[in-house]
């Protein structure tokens, strides 16, 4: 696990930087030209219907953009009238994707409800309309032979947090009428060595990632989903201005058609998935394939749920909505659904294209 992964966790991504939410991931770089790994979608002529856009990930260039590696690779935005869509890659410092929509660098990011919602109540016109992670990827990540199964089952017991994620454990917590007092937080870094070594019983991890390379190093483990446990807030939510909405409908609900056949094409291939992170788009990131491959599959759990399956990919149902807006009150942002969430795009798409949901 690289560096750069390990610090994808860093909850200081809810943070604010003159009134915009910012921070350790989810961060603005340069550009990229117009070598495939850093960006390109077919032509980048100026004659396409929707010409060029600049599109703001989450993190790093790894597995979690599956679905946008497949539809730069098989031509979905171009055939959906782009020319060239530059995937910005995230960083370890830099500006966040509300602070692109604000400033007009980007068109459209991939954010979180956490990140877009204190932006919103400090007057940033955008709006989350839809979302790849069903789930967030959140999780206390324990031993298999004393596993956390409960935010109960911490109570007395050692649990490693990392300074910057101590609004996102402490929210756990208070939705969960957990007394922090009743457990021994230790502090720690993003090695999670010390779960390994028996020096605390918990550690606050990513799903997708610690779990996953603990397994490979012979710790068996157990994941307890934040999402699970009163805290379900989705991920990699699709964050644009409210004028887009407004003045860009039929541009917002070609890209989102071209994001979910390429996602669809990354739920079926896990594979050439990793290969896509690994070797092409993410090829400086020293990404292992195999383990790509394995966090390709952890992840579907994510982007797959029973209402996906029935409502089709980046969809919320209302009581999703509900249930984030409540998540959100327990991390003391509270925002209307309204002023956050806005998925008549997305209904319009899955109206217009009904095969999609298949």
């Amino acid at each position: 696990m690289t560096p750069a992964a390990v610090h994808r966790r860093d909850f200081l991504r809810y943070a604010t930087l003159g009134g915009i939410a910012v921070g350790g991931a989810g961060l603005l770089a340069a550009c990229g030209g117009n070598d495939p790994a850093t960006s390109t979608s077919g032509s980048a002529a100026n004659g396409s219907t929707f010409g060029n856009v600049a599109v703001q990930l989450s993190w790093i260039k790894n597995i979690e953009f599956a679905g946008e590696y497949f539809a730069l690779q098989k031509g979905y935005y171009r055939d959906g009238g782009f020319g060239t869509v530059d995937l910005v890659a995230g960083g370890a410092a830099g500006t966040g994707v509300e602070a692109g929509l604000d400033t007009g660098k980007i068109w459209i990011g991939m954010s979180a409800p956490q990140l877009t919602a204190p932006a919103v109540l400090n007057g940033l016109p955008a709006k989350i309309v839809g979302a790849t992670y069903q789930k967030n990827p959140f999780a206390i990540v324990s031993s298999a032979d004393k596993p956390i199964n409960t935010p109960e089952d911490m109570v007395g017991r050692k649990i490693g947090v990392q300074d910057s994620n101590q609004l996102v454990f402490g929210a756990l917590l208070d939705a969960n009428g957990i007394d922090a007092g009743s457990i021994t937080v230790v502090p720690a870094q993003f090695d999670p060595s010390p779960l390994a070594n028996g020096e605390v019983d918990g550690w606050v991890s990513y799903v997708t990632n610690e779990p996953i390379t603990l397994a490979a190093k012979g710790f068996k483990n157990h994941a307890m989903l934040f999402a699970d446990f009163k805290l379900p807030l989705v991920g990699e939510s699709f964050t644009v201005r409210q004028e887009t909405i407004d003045h860009e409908r039929d541009k917002l609900k070609a890209f989102l058609v071209a994001e979910i056949k390429g996602w669809r094409d990354a739920i079926k291939d896990p594979a050439e998935s990793a290969r896509l992170a690994a070797q092409v788009y993410g090829k400086d990131q020293n990404l292992d394939v195999a383990e790509q491959t394995e966090e390709a599959k952890a992840q579907q759990g994510l982007v797959v749920s029973a209402d996906t399956a029935d409502n089709g990919l980046f969809t919320m149902t209302k009581t999703l909505i509900d249930d984030n807006i409540a998540a959100l009150k327990a991390a003391k942002l509270d925002v209307s659904a309204g002023d956050l969430f806005d998925l008549s795009v997305l209904d319009e798409v899955y109206r217009e294209h009904p095969d999609l949901r298949a």
